[in-house]
């Protein structure tokens, strides 16, 4: 399994990227995907998550990124998106895609095994 994270980059404060993680190999496991992020000496953080069947299921997101940050998904490519907007200097990090074949508790990193190298995003003030 490979998660390739894609999409980071500089950015001035207020405005948006989007972040793509396409999975490939044996990804028929998985149940859902998410997003963190880790700044240079602090833990990796949640971000958003969400699953990745019906359309029932709301998606996560931290407190930090709500209302502007959204989860998406694409099945037919196996890729999940995370758009940006507004960003703030406060989001600068690399940013981390993730995928797991559990169902429970998707906030948490423990959650993951599967891991994509990271992308970063630094948002200029």
């Amino acid at each position: 399994v490979q998660l390739q994270a894609s999409g980071g980059g500089l950015v001035q404060a207020g405005g948006s990227l989007r972040l793509s993680c396409a999975a490939s190999g044996r990804t028929h496991s998985f149940r859902a995907m998410g997003w963190f992020r880790q700044t240079p000496g602090k833990e990796r953080e949640f971000v958003a998550a969400m699953f990745l069947e019906g359309s029932g299921g709301m998606p996560y997101y931290a407190d930090s990124v709500k209302g502007r940050f959204t989860i998406s998904r694409d099945n037919a490519l196996n890729t999940v998106h995370l758009q940006m907007n507004n960003l703030k200097p406060e989001d600068t990090a690399s940013y981390y895609c993730a995928a797991t074949a559990t169902g429970l508790r998707i906030q948490l990193r423990s959650t993951y095994k599967n891991w994509g190298q990271g992308t970063v995003v630094t948002v200029s003030s």
